[in-house]
Formats: structure tokens, C-alpha cells, sequence
């Protein structure tokens, strides 16, 4: 299967995604915005991975490709294809399916639990998942549910942090894919965005707390990211 990755910066890569993909036997191809690379004509692909980044969906003057990232997944989803958006990713995602994303009430950053809605208690999509999980979180935004979306997960600070659209679109306002060294490269590149969020939320953590996060703690995490990721997008 050819998975094509969007990815906004250097320290957001696909991480554990990319090893679920190896292990599978797709293909991965990229869209760098950073690096000013093309994004492929919609029907070249047969799925697309969505990435993190700290810009806003509505930060178009000053990343006039969102434009284009919209328009493009805009033809995806009405081609048919599947999509998975992480964070910055589940935002676009809910935003082209009609949903409004805006500034959360505080930002949430750090291992906080996310636990299953009444709903995703009983969404196929979530069999084997357990009904709390403590992950890692970078957000300040967050989104209303887009028409026909199903609520599949909430937390204390963000009552949105996961949802499916018709079986084929999967955003998730946390990340799954993070290992210790993606979580390092992003807590060195924001420690100046980490340092203001904490002096306005109760929701962040220190970055040593970031850092401290035992490695064999992502396994459980990866293991049901692969499972998600199976339904949504393995089973072309």
C-alpha cells in the first residue's frame, strides 16, 4: 500500500508510524512542507498520515500551503482514500469535514490519560483498546466534532482527543507514534513554547517530566496505535 506522509516541520516525523509501515510492507512517501516539496496528485495515493506541527490550521497568511494541504485532502477523502491526522493533523482533518478548530482552553502538554467516550466504548474501531491510556500530548488547539464524526476519546483537559469519520478518516488529538527520541527532538525544539504554556495551564509538564517517560512505557502505546492503524489504513 502507498501511504504518502504530510509532515509540517523537522521534529514531527512519523516516527513508530514509519516502523508499523516497514513491518507492513507499505510504502512511504512525503510531503516536507518545510522544505517547500509538491504534494502528489490525490489519486496517485492510497492513504495519507497527517502529522503534528505548531502552526494553526487558520495560520494560512503564514504558511500559505495550508491552502493547498486543505485542497488536497479535501480530494482524498472525496476519492475515498483513508486518513489518519495527528494532532495539527486531527484539526485539519476535522476542519475540512466541517468542523471548527480554535484555541483550547488551556494548553495540555505532557503524559496525561485519555480515556473512551460512552461511544467509543462500543466503536468497532477501539476492540482491544483499553478504556484509559496515559499518552503524550502537545496542543494548545482544539476542535468541534465534524458532522458525522463518532467521539471515540476525551481527557480532563480536552473534551475532543479522538474521532473517526466513516470508518476511514481517524483523528487523534495526541500522539501514539511518539519514541524517546521524537519526544526529545520536539521538547528541544519547543522548550520556549513549553516554558509560556506552563505558566498558563495546570495541564503541562516540566520538560524533565517529558524526558522521564520510561521507554518501555511507548510499547503498550505503539501496540495500539498499530492496531488503529491496521483498521484504518492497513486493510486496503
Amino acid at each position: 500500500m502507498h501511504l504518502h506522509v504530510l509532515q509540517h516541520v523537522p521534529f514531527e516525523g512519523p516516527a513508530h508510524i514509519a516502523t508499523w509501515a516497514q513491518q507492513r510492507g507499505h510504502r512511504l512517501s512525503f510531503t516536507r512542507f518545510y522544505a517547500d516539496e509538491a504534494l502528489p496528485e490525490p489519486e496517485a495515493v492510497e492513504g495519507v498520515v497527517v502529522m503534528g506541527g505548531p502552526m494553526g490550521v487558520y495560520d494560512e497568511d503564514r504558511y500559505p500551503w495550508l491552502r493547498d494541504e486543505k485542497a488536497f485532502l479535501r480530494a482524498v477523502l472525496k476519492a475515498g482514500r483513508p486518513v489518519v491526522g495527528v494532532c495539527l493533523g486531527a484539526q485539519l482533518l476535522a476542519e475540512v469535514l466541517g468542523g471548527r478548530v480554535y484555541p483550547g482552553p488551556q494548553p495540555e502538554i505532557g503524559w496525561f490519560p485519555v480515556r473512551r467516550t460512552s461511544q467509543g466504548r462500543v466503536h468497532p474501531l477501539l476492540a482491544n483498546v483499553p478504556d484509559e491510556l496515559t499518552v503524550f500530548h502537545w496542543h494548545g488547539d482544539t476542535f468541534e466534532l465534524p458532522p458525522g464524526a463518532v467521539h471515540l476519546m476525551e481527557s480532563a483537559a480536552c473534551a475532543h482527543q479522538a474521532f473517526v469519520w466513516e470508518g476511514r478518516a481517524l483523528g487523534l488529538q495526541f500522539h501514539l507514534e511518539m519514541t524517546p527520541a521524537s519526544v526529545q527532538a520536539l521538547v528541544q525544539a519547543g522548550r520556549a513554547e513549553l516554558e509560556a504554556a506552563r505558566a498558563r495551564s495546570t495541564y503541562v509538564q516540566p520538560a524533565e517530566a517529558l524526558l522521564a517517560h520510561p521507554a518501555e512505557a511507548y510499547r503498550p502505546l505503539h501496540e495500539v496505535l498499530e492496531r488503529l492503524l491496521d483498521r484504518v489504513l492497513g486493510v486496503q
